[in-house]
């Protein structure tokens, strides 16, 4: 009984790898909402330097199109952590997050869409091509 429990705790200490530490013999449980607090604490920073300096930043409102992009691709991290290769669903994620990333740097950086829409063509056709022969 008592190694049907023991196996029990190690599978799910094996399940919550990727957000625990060890820290003196201590276990910190990360949880899944680290990521928005980051990127809460990045953009704080950005409006910080903003205020700080004559830095000028065009369209801020796009730093918040980055929140899911990061969320992409913290999924696909931990996809691929788990399974120890990339999944559909991560190269799904990482699609996604790219595409997110593109949005946003062209908000961001006042980028020419008549310039960069071959690039939402290049990141399709290479997620065509990596979806097409794995899995």
């Amino acid at each position: 009984m008592s190694e049907n429990i023991d196996s029990l705790k190690e599978a799910e200490k094996a399940d919550n790898y990727p957000y625990e530490v060890e820290a003196e013999g201590k276990s910190l449980d990360f949880g899944g909402n680290w990521l928005p607090g980051v990127v809460l604490i990045a953009i704080g920073v950005v409006f910080l330097f903003a205020n700080l300096t004559n830095f000028y930043l065009h369209n801020w409102w796009a730093l918040f199109i980055l929140i899911p992009a990061l969320k992409n691709f913290s999924a696909a991290w931990g996809s691929y952590q788990r399974h120890g290769r990339f999944t559909k669903s991560a190269r799904g994620s990482i699609t996604g997050g790219l595409i997110l990333s593109l949005i946003a740097s062209a908000f961001l950086f006042d980028l020419d869409w008549g310039l960069i829409w071959p690039v939402f063509l290049i990141i399709g056709g290479i997620s065509a091509l990596f979806s097409g022969g794995f899995d």
